[in-house]
């Protein structure tokens, strides 16, 4: 970076709200497996601590030498189905708690990784996986997890999204004390990435390296503060202002994540480019949305907003980086947006609405509040909706609904933190019980056979 950079940078940090989201060192535990579970465990608890125990405290450092802040330390690790298939269990709590224990002794934020892949099938330890999700939730508070039922070369585990739609409303009720607070960390994917770094759904995928990190960026409030500056301007000039601050935003990452991988003597990975909000002033997608001219995000022309803002990040960002990857684009998460909040509130913003922009975007449904008595069944047909999305256009999508016990439309529900807080959004409540008991797999469509 040269002088200018340099200034341009400090600006963007402490007037626009630019920060490093994550720093996630991700570890792979193939070599943890074990038939006695308790060892496995215990592998699992040394290993993580080993790798990850100067992260935080190195996250500090880059933070006090560059000035950058960083949200957030955390770490992702090879899917657990597959290390604990070695042992003799039918429940996967213990390697929860393993993780859970590992989280808290090396200081970290959020740990990803107790997830199942099983848009094709399922193994024995994928069922006993999904079915310890519930417990695992409500018993552990830094534990992520994740289940990818689909993808676009194996098509949709229909099977599998009824079973996670059980999931989702016994995890809401285990942790109803806490407004369902497990629900939001449980994500259901489409074409789910192996070097994510953003939680809830970050898991260390097979062909990753032994220990790497990722860095996700986020800078909403430094692309909103661009378009201030082209009030009126035609979609070129907005799609080129959004790019440029997409390569300054990315330079950002890239840097801090070479550091962060030189320090801990360990492979950098990617640099997630994604615009994820926060739910505090000037950090919001749904501003820089009602920046190029919409009343409120929601409105007729939002899907094409979003659609224009998303590809200009990626390009933006594939220039200042070759190592650009994760999900990168823009997210919408409801309770984690400001404008998103406000929009749903007014009814400007309904869960229809969300799901045509999540075919232009980054995820999918994101941290939505619903009513607690949504039925499974309903869920399920939300995801595989969702699912559908992800399979036909060949890109991530994913669904992380909460419904809250004893809420209905109209009420208002705190998470706290970053997770925000969110009005509960209506459901279209038509049922669809016969569809999702037919279980199977949606086949996948003809454009998946590219070989």
């Amino acid at each position: 970076m040269n002088r200018y950079e340099v200034f341009e940078t400090v600006d963007m940090i402490h007037n626009e709200k630019l920060d490093i989201r994550t720093i996630t060192m991700g570890i792979s535990l193939f070599d943890c497996a074990d038939e006695n579970p308790k060892r496995a465990c215990e592998k699992i608890y040394d290993k993580i601590t080993k790798c990850a125990k100067d992260l935080v405290k190195t996250g500090e450092d880059i933070e006090n030498t560059f000035g950058i802040p960083i949200v957030n330390k955390r770490v992702s690790v090879t899917p657990i189905s597959l290390v604990a298939a070695a042992s003799k269990t039918d429940n996967y709590l213990m390697f929860a708690e393993a993780l859970d224990k590992a989280a808290r002794t090396i200081g970290i934020n959020f740990i990803g990784g107790f997830t199942a892949l099983v848009q094709k099938g399922f193994m024995n330890a994928d069922k006993i996986l999904i079915n310890s999700i519930p417990e695992v939730l409500a018993n552990t508070e830094l534990v992520c997890s994740s289940v990818n039922v689909a993808s676009t070369k194996a098509g949709i585990n229909m099977s599998a999204v009824r079973d996670m739609g059980q999931i989702i409303k016994q995890t809401a009720e285990l942790t109803k004390d806490r407004n369902a607070l497990g629900c939001a960390k449980l994500v259901v994917f489409a074409n789910a990435v192996n070097d994510n770094p953003f939680m809830a759904g970050a898991f260390l995928g097979v062909g990753e390296a032994e220990t790497v990190i990722n860095v996700g960026v986020s800078g909403p409030g430094v692309v909103k503060t661009a378009l201030e500056k082209v009030k009126g301007a035609d979609f070129e000039t907005v799609a080129e202002t959004i790019k440029k601050s997409a390569f300054k935003i990315t330079r950002v990452g890239q840097l801090v994540a070479k550091e962060a991988a030189k320090r801990l003597n360990t492979d950098f990975g990617i640099v997630d480019l994604s615009l994820a909000p926060t739910p505090f002033i000037g950090d919001s997608v749904a501003h820089i949305l009602e920046e190029m001219g919409l009343e409120s995000c929601g409105a007729p022309g939002t899907t094409a907003a979003l659609a224009l803002l998303n590809d200009a990040v990626k390009k933006g960002g594939v220039m200042a980086s070759s190592s650009v990857g994760g999900l990168s684009g823009a997210f919408i998460p409801v309770s984690e947006d400001l404008g998103m909040i406000d929009a749903a509130e007014k009814g400007a913003l309904s869960l229809e609405k969300l799901e045509a922009m999540t075919a232009v975007c980054s995820v999918g449904l994101d941290m939505i509040a619903i009513p607690g008595d949504t039925t499974a069944e309903t869920i399920s047909g939300i995801i595989a909706d969702e699912m559908a999305i992800g399979v036909v256009n060949n890109k991530t999508t994913a669904v992380r609904v909460i419904p809250v016990p004893g809420k209905g439309v109209g009420d208002f529900v705190e998470f706290g933190g970053l997770l925000g807080k969110a009005p509960i959004m209506s459901v279209n409540n038509f049922s669809q019980k016969d569809f999702i008991a037919r279980g199977g797999r949606i086949p996948a469509p003809l454009h998946s056979l590219k070989n």
